[in-house]
């Protein structure tokens, strides 16, 4: 049973500890008008984390449009875009940094329309936490489920569903409880084990950073204490987790070296051969034992370069180069991991996807699949199920068409080293591309064990 954050069950933050200030990656989601844009702007104001110069060009532009509910239009803070701000809505995902004396933030105020989910996508899959806006007249609806199953669908720890335009129900504490009680169902049948709601309205700025007098009734934190305090568990998964480098490039000297290298460090570097690319989990050592996948040939660390400088050790998500003892075949698409803990190859694989081209999908088609660094030629062998959006159950289907999900069954040219996406992001993920002119036709992730 997924747990809510009521009156009676949140506990609000501690006022008198000062936790260690961490980075907090957070998405905003939500249907069309259901106030994203404005709810970010008046955190970001709020917050006291607009520069004055801002503040003066978006009141300007707020007075040009004619704004009518006051001189100050919060959605222009996060709408960058021209278009955007013409349309009034939100067609890209715009991202945006602060702090608080508690926290930093990377924020994605992604749009609502359905032929932008896509982006939703893009805005979700690295947060430790997305912020789901429901519009408090209409409840939830079919985008507010669709939005609920990309944020399962990525496993994203932490989901907010704030109800928003609270003022425009007089506060009425008996409608949020059937919203709340309804979004718990839709948690249930999605398998999001803990979310937390509370009433919000963005444009008046009730229970965002300030605690609103118009809800003495509810009893939990405001927004922003509870993005203070919501554990960061993205960062955390990906230190702890086994050692998993992609390899992005091979670094060797070509014809000869810069002749701003010392002489007594080109001989060092002639023969250099750097396995290049992101930590995506885990750390490493200089002096560990590894394993290369393909092949599993065993070997050891014997250089770590960070920024082009040596290092004794890096982690997650650092960008390195290491040297190792032995010369083995490793080239783009190569995984380095720590000794022992190399996944299986695997041939096939089922997944969950998300539908992101106008083209559909069925089985037979011919795709490209990205996972990590590597490129292969894949086959749909067959198109499992869809998931109705209404029921969230899954249905018979044999083709997937734009913004739909569902799961499929892959298989690929050449073996690739797939995780659970449940237990490794990283490893779990997939992009399909479509092979002729290389549009992104679906993400997905592995859900099936070896």
């Amino acid at each position: 049973m997924s747990e809510l954050t009521t009156p009676t069950t949140v506990e609000p933050a501690e006022r008198g500890e000062r936790p260690t200030k961490t980075l907090f990656r957070f998405a905003t989601a939500g249907s069309v008008d259901d106030g994203k844009s404005t709810l970010v702007g008046r955190l970001l104001h709020d917050a006291k984390a607009i520069l004055a110069d801002q503040l003066e060009q978006v009141a300007a532009t707020s007075r040009l449009r004619g704004f009518a509910h006051g001189d100050f239009d919060f959605a222009l803070l996060t709408d960058g875009l021209r278009a955007e701000r013409e349309q009034g809505i939100t067609i890209d995902v715009a991202y945006r940094y602060f702090a608080t004396d508690r926290r930093s933030f990377i924020l994605a105020d992604c749009p609502g329309h359905v032929q932008y989910t896509r982006n939703m996508v893009t805005g979700s899959a690295t947060a430790d936490a997305v912020v789901v806006l429901v519009d408090a007249r209409k409840g939830i609806v079919e985008q507010t489920r669709r939005h609920l199953a990309v944020v399962s669908l990525l496993r994203v720890e932490h989901v907010v569903i704030a109800v928003n335009k609270i003022d425009l129900i007089g506060y009425d504490e008996s409608r949020f409880i059937e919203i709340e009680l309804e979004a718990a169902r839709v948690a249930d049948q999605l398998g999001l084990h803990r979310i937390h709601v509370l009433p919000v309205s963005a444009l008046d700025g009730d229970n965002i950073v300030d605690r609103s007098t118009h809800t003495d009734w509810y009893g939990g934190p405001t927004l922003i204490d509870l993005l203070e305090t919501l554990p960061s568990t993205f960062d955390a998964e990906r230190t702890t987790a086994p050692f998993r480098l992609p390899v992005q490039l091979v670094i060797r000297p070509q014809g000869g070296l810069s002749p701003a290298i010392p002489d007594e460090q080109a001989e060092q570097y002639r023969d250099y051969r750097g396995l290049a690319g992101r930590i995506s989990t885990g750390s490493v050592r200089v002096g560990d034992r590894v394993e290369v996948f393909p092949g599993g040939h065993g070997t050891t660390v014997t250089g770590i370069r960070v920024a082009g400088v040596e290092a004794d050790n890096a982690a997650a998500p650092q960008s390195v180069a290491l040297t190792l003892s032995d010369e083995l075949d490793a080239a783009r698409g190569a995984l380095i991991t720590a000794a022992g803990t190399a996944p299986a190859g695997r041939r096939e694989a089922v997944v969950e996807l998300f539908q992101l081209d106008p083209r559909e999908v069925a089985a037979g088609d011919r795709v490209l699949v990205k996972h990590a660094t590597a490129t292969v030629q894949a086959r749909i062998l067959a198109v499992l199920s869809r998931r109705e959006l209404e029921t969230l159950s899954h249905e018979d289907a044999s083709v997937l068409r734009v913004n739909e999900i569902g799961r499929v069954r892959l298989r690929f040219a050449v073996d690739l080293p797939l995780e659970p996406y449940a237990l490794d992001r990283a490893g779990g993920s997939l992009l399909l591309i479509h092979p002729a002119d290389g549009a992104t036709l679906a993400a997905a992730t592995v859900i099936d064990e070896p």
